[in-house]
């Protein structure tokens, strides 16, 4: 009988434990994807300062660019691109208002999969680099 009440404890504790530590540990990737845009972002603005524009690609920064905490490439459009469709492709928030004004840098978060609104309920899990640097965090917090 102890043993069984020992097993049930240990039953209830785990189901209360795991959940709270894999959130913890979701909060803790969107937390470092923040952290990666913002030196991603400061290398873009230092860019833009010495050349007058931002560069079409990331790799042109010519740092050693980090994957995201899901293991994804950080996601970059520089919006004076002149490749075709460029403009359909800029993020915007609920009110169609571009989250920029230069460029959009952002992880597609979890699921890997992400939409140009950010309503879009593929987009929720995204983290975002909006404002111009006045915010980065989740889209679904934005």
């Amino acid at each position: 009988m102890e043993i069984m009440a020992a097993v049930v404890i240990v039953g209830l504790l785990a189901s209360i434990g795991l959940p709270t530590y894999a959130a913890i540990i979701e909060r803790q990737k969107v937390q470092q994807a923040a952290r990666d845009l913002q030196v991603i972002s400061l290398s873009l603005e230092s860019w833009h300062s010495q050349y007058f524009a931002y560069p079409e690609i990331l790799s042109d920064l010519g740092m050693n660019l980090p994957k995201d905490p899901w293991g994804n490439d950080y996601e970059y459009l520089n919006f004076d691109s002149p490749a075709p469709g460029t403009n359909g492709k800029i993020r915007k928030d609920h009110n169609l208002h571009p989250l920029n004004t230069g460029f959009d840098l952002y992880s597609k978060g979890q699921d890997g999969q992400s939409r140009a609104p950010l309503t879009a309920s593929a987009s929720q899990d995204d983290v975002i680099y909006a404002r111009d640097g006045g915010f980065v965090g989740l889209a679904s917090d934005f």
